[in-house]
């Protein structure tokens, strides 16, 4: 993947870009303590510019839902959303409408090429639900 993205194979880069897949939805101090298992010489910094680079190349998406820190996730590419819990911040991705990606279709595009649509669901999760009728 690094290759095939001009990015050259790294110790680092391929600890990170293994903790992004192994960890959806992952925050930065998730995925340093995940690279640091493998590799504990690894400095926060260099997990900061490994994932900067990730992200520019296109290998993994950095999302920030309102309210909570970046976070990674290796899925890309497929305009694909996401659901978050209000009381425990839980994320699950949420496939696009299924058709012609009925959720580029603004209702005023203002003369804007639109090519991506970010959306966030909001609610709780089975077990925040569940935990709020006990």
């Amino acid at each position: 993947m690094l290759r095939g993205a001009a990015l050259r194979v790294t110790r680092p880069r391929v600890a990170v870009l293994s903790a992004v897949h192994a960890h959806p939805h992952a925050d930065t101090d998730l995925i340093i303590r995940a690279v640091r298992g493998g590799l504990p010489e690894v400095s926060r910094q260099a997990v900061y510019d490994v994932l900067r680079a990730l992200t520019g190349a296109g290998l993994v998406r950095r999302i920030e839902p309102p309210g909570s820190v970046a976070r990674y996730e290796s899925r890309v590419g497929d305009n694909h959303h996401h659901v978050v819990c209000r009381s425990c911040g839980l994320i699950a991705d949420v496939d696009c409408a299924v058709g012609e990606a009925p959720c580029l279709t603004a209702s005023d595009g203002h003369g804007f090429s639109i090519d991506e649509a970010e959306v966030t669901y909001w609610g709780l999760c089975p077990g925040c639900s569940t935990a709020g009728n006990a």
